[in-house]
């Protein structure tokens, strides 16, 4: 699914820095526990990071090219 319209870019992001932000309270959490999940917390992280990505592409969608 490749979305072009910036209206539709700008919604995907904002649900992904919500995703990004409940990851990072998620990792938090889980890194403070006692018995903690240590493979579980390493998906979580990789997950964080692939949506940072995901983050700063469609950023750089939604920012118009200028000609130098």
């Amino acid at each position: 699914m490749q979305v072009q319209d910036p209206t539709q870019l700008s919604h995907l992001l904002a649900e992904l820095k919500v995703e990004h932000r409940d990851l990072d309270d998620a990792i938090e959490h889980l890194a403070q526990a006692i018995s903690r999940d240590e493979l579980q917390l390493t998906r979580l992280k990789k997950r964080k990071l692939q949506l940072k990505d995901a983050i700063a592409r469609i950023e750089s969608r939604l920012i118009p090219d200028l000609d130098a």
